[in-house]
């Protein structure tokens, strides 16, 4: 089978991966604001948070991946591990969009700010912004070892930042709340809560996958036609 043919099953693959987490996501949501509790102290818009948490963790889920594939690339300087980190890169920045856009949703009425320059948000942002950084580079290199090598480096240097985010809200003071569920005396949320928190989790994890895979394909594809253009194929 070729890298063409490869790509296009697993483009259909993630096609199949990501409509199925949608619905699921969908469902979710239904049961998030019919079936769930109202948060007695910060009332509806807490509902937000079962979109908000989710969406943050594969954002930064999509980042730690580019991460450690970068470590990979730079020892083995395997393309297809290039080409992964860079579609990982791209679906954690389209998350980061949700997610940096949901979290001021969420604060205007709880903490009566859309922003505040806190260690999390600003560390949050300043990743978003670091891969910003990262598409641009690769978009401007044309020269494929030097693309991924540089790119490369800048995935590592982000991998640090993810760890360092998830710790800012007990090293700094913040008005980020502390984790509720990832505590070493265990969840704080009612169970009810939990189960569609982490319903959600799983949701938003599965279509990180789908969109992976999907942009993967795309640049398996597009990779195969500048080799082709390279060689002079049609």
């Amino acid at each position: 089978m070729t890298r063409r043919d490869k790509a296009l099953r697993t483009a259909r693959l993630g096609t199949f991966v990501t409509s199925a987490a949608l619905v699921g996501v969908a469902l979710v949501y239904v049961r998030a604001l019919m079936f769930t509790p109202i948060e007695r102290f910060q009332g509806p818009a807490q509902k937000i948070y079962y979109v908000h948490v989710p969406v943050a963790w594969s954002a930064l889920l999509a980042f730690l991946v580019t991460g450690v594939l970068s470590v990979l690339y730079l020892f083995l300087k395997d393309r297809k591990l290039d080409l992964l980190s860079a579609s990982s890169a791209e679906v954690g920045v389209a998350l980061s969009v949700a997610m940096l856009t949901t979290g001021p949703i969420w604060g205007k009425p709880v903490w009566g700010t859309w922003w505040t320059w806190d260690a999390r948000l600003t560390s949050t942002l300043f990743l978003f912004l670091l891969f910003i950084g990262y598409l641009v580079l690769r978009g401007a290199l044309t020269d494929f070892d030097m693309r991924a090598r540089y790119s490369a480096v800048l995935g590592v240097l982000a991998l640090g930042l993810v760890p360092f985010i998830h710790m800012t809200v007990y090293w700094f003071r913040t008005l980020h709340p502390a984790p509720v569920v990832l505590k070493p005396d265990g969840p704080s949320l009612p169970g009810v809560m939990l189960v569609t928190l982490l319903l959600s989790v799983l949701t938003f994890t599965v279509l990180y996958v789908g969109f992976l895979m999907q942009r993967y394909a795309a640049a398996v594809l597009e990779d195969v036609r500048e080799e082709e253009a390279a060689h002079g194929l049609p």
